[in-house]
């Protein structure tokens, strides 16, 4: 089949309002570059002449400012899931100008395809190729895109001729059955394919390809603080601590890490551990430091959903393809994030938290309980599954004025019973088979800033009893501290006695 070669314009064109995009991509990489951005174009000349004329965007995960950006800036934002880390946009959705609803990310394509959330008119799909017969090799993140593609009536194909043909085989592709079909997930290793390296589509749902040429615009990294070193260094050492007590197979298991400076970190200090073996990687993201790993042969294969690497480094990806083609494999968010694959193969996940509570519970989200910061991502899916569970944060931000370590969460995304291990710039803390007076003292002694443990231990003795002594009064104290004088050192416990 010929298919038509069109301009990001013309595909606008044929946009209406509060149409729903399924987009390819899971952060920035695979994400589209040219279509959307042509549509916020042409909402802002509609919302001149006074017209309504918004679009509603489903995803991976997180975009780029090609998309997630430049919508949010021109307010062309309808509804939008599961996940984003755009400033531009996370203004909007806490003013309610956009409505964002956070999912879990194992379940935004099942949960798509079960109908909860209406028709997809149009999948814009970033791809390397396509065949006449509607194989499309897709590019560095692949999401969602097999369930959208499935279901959009219209497909936009944006042709990126940055990407390498050479990506072929770096990919694993499936589409679930739902139930009552659905089987098992025959993977039993990180590195079993059970896909196709191409996401096959109807070519009759073309309706038109555009060309670009672009990375991913992926910023690297900065180097680590003193503060993520330290957190790093506290998560490898309890890693360690646990191969030598035997309580990890002597062949290690596979590891999933968070995205961030933090992640970052940990990953480097595991790269310098000796003690530790290689090691595999079943994850969501895979970062500029895992591909340091790999060259190293520190990590011997990371099954992923995207290749989040800086531009910098997903050149030297493509001009050293031949080397890392079999050492990495990119599947849909359903697979990579999978519950049932994740428990069976033992993953350790190692995500980041805003706070946590001296109970173990963790806010992943909302600063203060209200503002929207990302989303809750694939955590949730990682830690509830998890062999073992491991949160991380900075004991204080902003110079001491927040304690990330507080009484309660201000707003709950990870119960106590998900979260197994603790970790800050502090120290760690082992929450395992304790109760929950045993858990705050643990997090108490070991995880909050001096600035704050005498605090915390005056806010443990206001319990008035239970298993879980809270005062429901004086809870929220530091929080409130914080918002009327800038630091939560200012609570005041005696004015809730």
């Amino acid at each position: 089949m010929a298919f038509n070669f069109i301009t990001a314009e013309e595909a606008a064109a044929m946009i209406k309002h509060d149409d729903t995009f399924g987009l390819s991509g899971f952060t920035a990489p695979g994400t589209p570059k040219a279509v959307l951005e042509a549509v916020a174009k042409r909402a802002e000349k509609a919302h001149e002449n006074g017209e309504e004329f918004k679009v509603n965007v489903f995803t991976g995960a997180s975009t780029n400012d090609h998309v997630d950006g430049i919508l949010a800036r021109t307010n062309t934002m309808g509804r939008r899931a599961p996940y984003q880390n755009t400033p531009d946009l996370r203004k909007r959705i806490n003013c309610h100008d956009a409505h964002y609803f956070d999912r879990h990310l194992s379940e935004m394509a099942q949960e798509t395809r079960y109908g909860f959330y209406g028709n997809i008119d149009y999948a814009v799909i970033e791809a390397a190729d396509i065949t006449p017969d509607g194989e499309v090799l897709l590019g560095t993140g692949v999401g969602n895109v097999p369930t959208y593609a499935h279901m959009a009536d219209k497909i936009f194909i944006e042709l990126n001729e940055k990407l390498p043909k050479s990506l072929y085989g770096m990919h694993d592709v499936i589409l679930l059955q739902d139930p009552p079909y659905r089987r098992e997930i025959p993977i039993f290793h990180a590195n079993d394919r059970i896909g196709s390296p191409v996401l096959k589509i109807d070519p009759n749902k073309v309706v038109g390809i555009i060309k670009t040429n672009s990375y991913d615009g992926v910023k690297p990294f900065t180097e680590p603080d003193a503060v993520s070193k330290q957190i790093g260094s506290n998560v490898v050492g309890f890693l360690l601590s646990e191969y030598r007590k035997g309580r990890l197979p002597k062949e290690f298991l596979p590891l999933q890490s968070g995205v961030g400076n933090v992640a970052n970190a940990v990953l480097y200090d595991l790269g310098e551990s000796t003690e530790l073996p290689s090691f595999m990687m079943y994850t969501e993201v895979v970062q500029d430091a895992v591909l340091e790993l790999i060259k190293k042969g520190k990590c011997t294969f990371a099954s992923t959903c995207s290749m989040t690497f800086s531009d910098k480094t997903e050149e030297e990806l493509f001009g050293n393809i031949d080397f890392f083609h079999d050492k990495i494999l990119m599947r849909p968010a359903e697979i990579s994030n999978n519950p049932e694959v994740i428990r069976r193969l033992g993953v350790i996940a190692m995500n980041t938290a805003l706070e946590a509570d001296i109970f173990g519970c963790v806010n992943s989200t909302h600063v203060l309980g209200t503002r929207m910061m990302n989303g809750i991502g694939g955590s949730g899916d990682f830690t509830r599954n998890a062999y073992i569970s491991i949160f991380s944060c900075p004991s204080i931000t902003k110079e001491g004025m927040i304690s990330n370590i507080v009484p309660m969460v201000a707003h709950p995304d990870h119960s106590e019973h998900s979260v197994d291990i603790l970790v800050t710039d502090q120290g760690v803390a082992d929450l395992r088979g304790k109760d929950p007076v045993q858990r705050a003292q643990a997090i108490i002694e070991n995880c909050a800033h001096p600035f704050y443990k005498e605090i915390l231990w005056d806010y443990l003795k206001l319990g008035k009893g239970g298993q879980t002594p809270h005062s429901l009064a004086a809870a929220f104290a530091m929080h409130v501290a914080f918002s009327e004088t800038g630091d939560m050192r200012n609570a005041d416990f005696s004015r809730y006695c």
